[in-house]
């Protein structure tokens, strides 16, 4: 009984120290007279939900000119040693051809982007988007991995180059494609929430 008394005490203690250590909500930091410009200007972010409505913007424009790119024969000959060389996915220009492979390519992108669109009034369709979108920069971030010249090795040392670089970017879209899921999902909660 003291033993339960004791680890209850240490339990209430800790739970008041974990409650002092709380970040303040974005409603207490916009009350609080005293904040400095950093958070304010951080809270008026937030508020207006830029970094949701900047990577949406930017995945959009990307998705659609990437796309749309890829089914012109620049763009379906400027993928080809990526594809060639990725053992997720060589196997698609083998089976449709460079062309016809390529265009597919171009298509889930364009449809990606076209989700992610209708996930700004339809938010489920933007996780759906965001989905897509997450498959395709996984398989495009593994060709940092498996595409001749993508690392350049100057006086013993792995760097990357202009081509490493640019597959790189895909790790980032990655990360920005997770954040629209887990934003359009949210969305879609508090819609659903609201309409009961």
């Amino acid at each position: 009984m003291t033993f339960d008394l004791l680890n209850h005490s240490k339990t209430k203690k800790r739970n008041k120290q974990m409650k002092n250590l709380e970040i303040n909500t974005e409603s207490e930091l916009t009350q609080n007279s005293g904040q400095n410009l950093i958070i304010k200007l951080s809270a008026w972010v937030t508020k207006q939900n830029l970094p949701f409505m900047v990577i949406a913007a930017g995945m959009v424009v990307m998705l659609l000119w990437a796309g749309s790119y890829k089914m012109t024969v620049p763009g379906a000959d400027g993928i080809v040693p990526l594809v060639d060389n990725s053992p997720l996915i060589s196997w698609h220009f083998k089976l449709f051809g460079v062309y016809h492979g390529a265009d597919m390519i171009g298509l889930t992108e364009v449809i990606a982007a076209i989700m992610i669109i209708i996930g700004l009034f339809k938010p489920e369709a933007g996780v759906i988007g965001g989905m897509i979108a997450v498959v395709m920069f996984f398989v495009t971030s593994t060709m940092l991995i498996t595409t001749p010249g993508a690392l350049i090795n100057v006086k013993g040392m792995n760097y990357m180059s202009f081509l490493g670089l640019f597959l790189f970017k895909d790790i980032i879209n990655l990360g920005a494609s997770l954040f629209l899921i887990s934003k359009f999902g949210q969305k879609a909660t508090f819609a659903k929430q609201n309409t009961k």
